[in-house]
């Protein structure tokens, strides 16, 4: 049996071996399916990846605790008046929060206390709005920042509250053209702050920093959060001079709520998306509690951006699937068509080795393993070639591309089996010939 194969393998090797003109129009489907495929998954997967990292800049894994200032929960039962009852009060969202939740729930791989201050950046009498970020060092770990320059803030700047600052990039075109701003002090509101760092750059297009909320992390200052709440504004703290606005304002101004809330944002990142509605729950129960009953903070999950984080795998992969589908679909139909062109021509030759002993299986084993062959061959030259297009697209284009083992054996998998689905037919209709006519075919 392994005789008769071997056989057979030979008098195909040396027929495609002496038509290989043919043999390479005929593989040529089957070497761009295959490249195409290859080159496409990992241009595809590299764009799938990056577009994934751009959802994860806006927190794909995190939740978002925002304070709301505006509150009313004062409830009557019927008949009652609100006069004499006694107002349950909220401390607001604090520090003592964020260190709640991060010492009670599990599963919570970083967080990151936040407070923005509107403020303005004075150099060499030149004077811009900008905005003062009091945060940790795990805010940047949670924003995918990087440093072009400089340093991150170590433990003396975070425990003491040192007046130094990480700027944006766009802070350092403006204020800093001329001169390295490491070491140098810029004046922000009214205190004069040590840079330390510059972030890189982050591109964000307009339209984005419209549609996604985020706004222009270039021209922010980046300062400790302990500084911000010693040299700058603690809301948690009632002092003198709230004391004595609240007494110069009319009576209006003071029915309106201020603003007591310590921080202005909270972010939790959770090490896995799925416990993000479990996370978020058990938030909501500790909140309520510290806060005494009293919402007055918003609990957000990125709903959408899961959604649509599961929309874009989900796209690529339906793209990529017909890409492949198609280009090895159209290279299988060129092997079909030639084997068949093939057995026309080969009548008489099948009708002479019938003649002289070989039997059905033998001719149409000889025709199958041509097809494979051919498509072997074809899938062999279509990986090289597509890896190939894939480094020169990421070299060339800088567009980021991922190869990967399993696209590679995949198209070379898909590429043996449509040899072997598509050259049946022919090998099937080459057995069937009778020796007699095949004989005397002209």
């Amino acid at each position: 049996m392994y005789q008769r194969i071997l056989a057979n393998f030979d008098i195909a090797l040396e027929a495609v071996l002496a038509n290989k003109l043919r043999s390479l129009l005929t593989g040529l489907g089957i070497i761009f399916g295959v490249a195409a495929v290859i080159a496409m998954m990992a241009i595809g997967s590299g764009a799938q990846e990056e577009i994934l990292e751009q959802i994860k800049l806006v927190g794909v894994n995190n939740i978002v605790i925002t304070p709301i200032v505006e509150q009313e929960e004062s409830k009557l039962e019927e008949g009652e008046s609100d006069e004499g009852k006694e107002k349950n009060l909220s401390s607001g969202l604090t520090m003592l929060d964020a260190r709640s939740i991060e010492d009670i729930i599990p599963g919570i791989q970083k967080i990151s206390p936040e407070v923005i201050i509107d403020t303005y950046i004075i150099k060499n009498a030149f004077r811009r709005s900008a905005k003062l970020v009091g945060v940790e060092n795990n805010y940047f770990d949670i924003s995918g920042f990087e440093l072009n320059e400089g340093n991150f803030f170590n433990e003396v700047h975070l425990d003491y509250g040192k007046p130094v600052c990480i700027i944006g990039k766009s802070i350092k075109s403006k204020f800093f053209s001329k001169e390295d701003p490491i070491g140098k002090k810029i004046k922000v509101g009214n205190h004069w702050l040590k840079v330390v760092g510059v972030l890189e750059e982050r591109h964000i297009s307009t339209k984005s920093i419209s549609n996604l909320g985020i706004r222009d992390y270039n021209m922010d200052v980046y300062t400790p959060l302990k500084t911000v709440l010693i040299r700058y504004e603690n809301r948690s703290l009632v002092t003198e001079a709230a004391i004595k606005l609240f007494n110069r304002s009319n009576p209006e101004e003071r029915e309106k709520s201020p603003n007591y809330h310590q921080l202005d944002r909270l972010v939790i990142q959770v090490a896995e998306t799925d416990q993000l509605n479990g996370v978020v729950q058990v938030i909501s129960k500790i909140l309520k509690r510290k806060h005494k009953n009293i919402v007055d903070y918003e609990i957000s999950i990125p709903e959408l951006l899961l959604k649509q984080q599961q929309r874009t795998k989900s796209i690529f992969n339906f793209v990529l699937g017909a890409i492949a589908g198609i280009s090895l679909l159209v290279g299988g139909i060129g092997i079909m068509n030639i084997m068949l062109a093939s057995v026309l021509e080969r009548i008489k030759e099948i009708g002479l080795r019938m003649s002289v002993g070989a039997k059905k299986a033998d001719i149409a084993y000889q025709f199958l393993l041509e097809a494979v062959m051919i498509s072997v061959s074809g899938g062999l030259v279509g990986v090289i070639l597509g890896i190939a297009i894939a480094i020169g697209v990421s070299e060339l284009a800088e567009i980021p591309t991922i190869l990967s083992f399993f696209s590679i054996l995949l198209s070379f998998g898909v590429a043996v089996t449509v040899g072997v689905v598509f050259g049946y037919t022919p090998a099937k209709r080459a057995a069937e010939q009778d020796p007699i006519t095949s004989l005397r075919y002209e």
